[in-house]
């Protein structure tokens, strides 16, 4: 598949193994790494995914049915659980660089396990959770439904706080410490190729299986099915310890950009030079002179890297490396600064994704969801379409589209082309959730159901897909063109953070959706609890113009950005 490229970079996000030929004669001497690995990371990989989204994908729901959260407050909370799913993975990348990626995914594994332990208990003790309401559809629902203890909120809260810090340490971490077992380059794709495959599968079938035990069968036997998921995959990943490499674990590479500024800062009055010798390239530059002086771009930056007599050792090395950095460090963060113009672009592409994903499950649950007579799709599932359309798109892309294009152009399509082609269809999605929600309002109105707290519109919840279907496509394209992008243009010393640049920007358009959300609701009526009252049409309306101002500035920066010579 052609997302190998967006694969290649998890591998680099921590823990990528610095072994000499002595190492790695012993480890195969040892047979440790390679494919004999390979079932543990799947079942713990399989395991590990199904609890945790078992209980994300339908956390909107809980919310509002056992423990009487308001509709837009559970969405809100839904979408600031979401942001740290995508956000702790960044930590857990740091901490593994300094303990190794074994024991982060051990621990986050145990704390996900304590998560889907401590969701079960608050959906079997009745105690644990405030009375269901009453008179549900009725103008007195609002006064009848009593709001959880503090006792109640600090278990709930904290079982997604855990569940968030497992999900975070372990989801990226595995795939790293997957592919450090590999020596070479195809068996490393061939590995994330089938990793992500498993993801997805796994995703989905918690977003089905469990949450129709959930919605059908009861809360407790569903979250009973993520803690039996969870244990095998943590013991599945606790037995492969003696077949797995364990790599040396290494410093962060956010290291080197702090060193960077603040060596800076210390030599805010000193006067950049032009000439070469006056910078320091490392440990016995003057031997392989000449270098290039340091490139004009952000000038001030040069300064981290010019050498003084206090600053050099007798044998030449950095005496204190928070006050003399290398041109290559300079440059390095040079780099990140030029590309985040681009960057930025991203977050209003997630903005409207996080909106989107949670808001969805709320028209959901005022629509009609069966299929036939006896068959009731769960509010919960409907985000499945969403990553069966990204799989599928990404496998018409790979066979389909990507040699078509190349046969017509004559020309590989380039990443900043398919994050446009992700930008249009994220646009498109948002005008179709409008078109839908205005057509969901009219219908309402129609047969006066507005006046009607809590009533089921009737009207196939299954128009829903065609929107989650266009997002699903749209993030084939620009989320792994984003990957592509930063992988090529970082510098080699800092392709590490790659994939942790796309993971912060889902991580931060999550979090803003949930402000564009409160904004909302404090500046207009189109939010109110019940979406039957409001104007949710209007919501996705903006995030079109949004979107569409976001696109120029994209084309813009796309414009201005230089691709570096390689």
């Amino acid at each position: 598949m052609s997302d190998t490229k967006l694969e290649r970079p998890d591998r680099k996000l921590s823990c990528e193994p610095t072994l000499d030929n002595e190492a790695q004669t012993t480890i195969v001497g040892n047979k440790q790494g390679g494919w004999i690995t390979f079932p543990f990371i799947t079942v713990s990989t399989l395991g590990l995914t199904l609890a945790s989204s078992g209980w994300l994908s339908n956390l909107t729901v809980y919310l509002i049915q056992q423990f009487n959260v308001k509709s837009i407050d559970a969405a809100q909370v839904y979408n600031v659980v979401s942001g740290c799913a995508t956000l702790f993975p960044i930590a857990g990348a740091i901490i593994a660089d300094s303990l190794g990626c074994f024991p982060v995914i051990s621990v986050s594994s145990f704390i996900s396990l304590l998560a889907v332990i401590l969701f079960t208990i608050t959906a079997t003790s009745s105690s644990l959770k405030p009375p269901p309401c009453v008179n549900i559809g009725s103008a007195a629902a609002a006064e009848s439904c009593k709001t959880p203890s503090k006792l109640q909120y600090g278990l709930l809260y904290s079982a997604i706080a855990l569940g968030a810090i497992g999900m975070g340490g372990s989801r990226f971490t595995t795939a790293t410490m997957g592919a450090d077992q590999f020596n070479n380059a195809k068996d490393q794709g061939i590995f994330f190729n089938w990793y992500f495959f498993i993801l997805y599968v796994a995703s989905a079938a918690g977003a089905t299986v469990i949450v129709y035990v959930e919605d059908n069968v009861g809360w407790g036997w569903g979250y009973g099915i993520a803690i039996g998921a969870n244990t095998v995959g943590l013991l599945a990943f606790l037995i492969g310890k003696r077949y797995f490499r364990h790599a040396k674990p290494k410093g962060s590479p956010f290291t080197s950009l702090a060193r960077v500024l603040v060596a800076t800062i210390r030599k805010r009055k000193v006067a950049v030079s032009s000439q070469t010798q006056d910078y320091y390239y490392g440990h016995g530059d003057l031997t392989k002179l000449p270098y290039p002086p340091p490139t004009p771009s952000f000038k001030f930056l040069n300064r981290a890297a010019l050498k003084s007599e206090e600053d050099i050792r007798v044998d030449g090395s950095a005496a204190n490396q928070w006050r003399l950095c290398t041109v290559q460090e300079v440059e390095d963060l040079k780099a990140l600064i030029r590309i985040s113009p681009l960057w930025s672009t991203g977050i209003f592409v997630s903005v409207p994704i996080g909106i989107l994903t949670s808001l969805i499950i709320l028209e959901a649950l005022r629509m009609d969801r069966h299929v036939g007579p006896h068959f009731k799709i769960p509010a919960g599932s409907f985000l499945v379409f969403l990553l069966i359309s990204t799989a599928l798109s990404l496998c018409f892309m790979d066979r389909f589209f990507y040699p078509t294009w190349l046969k017509l152009t004559r020309r590989t399509m380039t990443p900043l082309q398919r994050v446009g082609i992700g930008h249009i269809l994220n646009i498109t999605a948002m005008a179709a959730s409008a078109i839908v929600e205005s057509r969901r309002l009219h219908v309402a109105r129609s047969h006066h159901l507005d006046d009607q707290p809590g009533s089921i519109v009737p009207m196939s919840a299954l128009c829903l897909v065609a929107p989650l279907a266009l997002v699903g496509a749209g993030e084939a394209f620009h989320f792994p063109g984003q990957v592509e992008l930063y992988y090529q243009e970082f510098p080699a010393s800092l392709r590490s953070t790659a994939t942790a640049m796309v993971s912060l920007l889902a991580a931060v358009g999550f979090y803003l959706s949930t402000v564009v959300i409160d904004l909302t609701r404090r500046v207009t009526g189109w939010l109110p609890d019940d979406i039957n009252h409001g104007r949710l049409d209007k919501v996705f309306w903006m995030l079109v113009v949004v979107g569409a101002i976001n696109f120029v500035y994209y084309l813009i920066c796309t414009k201005l950005y230089k691709y570096q010579k390689r």
